[in-house]
């Protein structure tokens, strides 16, 4: 018995294909990537899981720029942007009680952040919450949304270095359940 060999293109080109593929493999396997120190390691995994950014604005400037920054800190990971506008209400008063004027203010507030947020191409939520501390209501948002970061533009008219913070940054910077950035402009921007 006699066997013929034969040999068909359709044949060639896959052995080749094989070849080729296991080739790569081969590579790609005692391929060891670039030594970058453990600290930068962890810093990037770090930085990468950044998921959910909440920002709380009060339509200043600087809290438009700390939008800003957000958004520029989540672009590569496409994070989602939460907005929050608290309205402080009075301990005199009690927290449903209506506040006409305020309410449409912290409405115009959010629409004027999420048109930055969109202006990026980033997924954006905004909401006006009421609460009798700034800060603890931050938190408390930071808290339900899960956030990864919080991110807020603090004011650059500082006089004494004790008054670096407000009240509602110092408190968020103290109890938050995540990373926060303070953003302070220069005094020239």
């Amino acid at each position: 018995m006699a066997s013929e060999l034969q040999f068909t293109f359709l044949g060639a080109l896959l052995a080749f294909l094989f070849s080729a593929s296991m080739g790569t493999l081969l590579w790609w396997m005692f391929h060891v990537p670039k030594a970058i120190p453990l600290a930068a390691a962890k810093a990037r995994r770090a930085v990468g899981a950044i998921k959910k950014i909440l920002v709380p604005t009060s339509g200043t400037y600087y809290s438009e720029r700390g939008i800003e920054l957000a958004c520029r800190l989540g672009e590569e990971q496409k994070a989602e942007i939460y907005l929050i506008n608290v309205i402080e209400v009075p301990r005199t008063l009690p927290l449903e009680a209506p506040m006409p004027e305020t309410e449409v203010k912290a409405k115009d507030i959010i629409k004027e952040g999420e048109t930055i947020v969109n202006l990026r191409g980033l997924q954006v939520k905004g909401e006006v919450r009421r609460g009798r501390i700034a800060g603890e209501e931050i938190i408390r948002a930071a808290k339900d949304w899960d956030a990864d970061l919080i991110v807020m533009g603090i004011r650059t008219n500082i006089r004494m270095a004790q008054e670096i913070l407000g009240r509602t940054s110092d408190l968020v910077l103290r109890r938050a359940p995540c990373e926060v950035i303070l953003n302070r402009l220069s005094a020239e921007a």
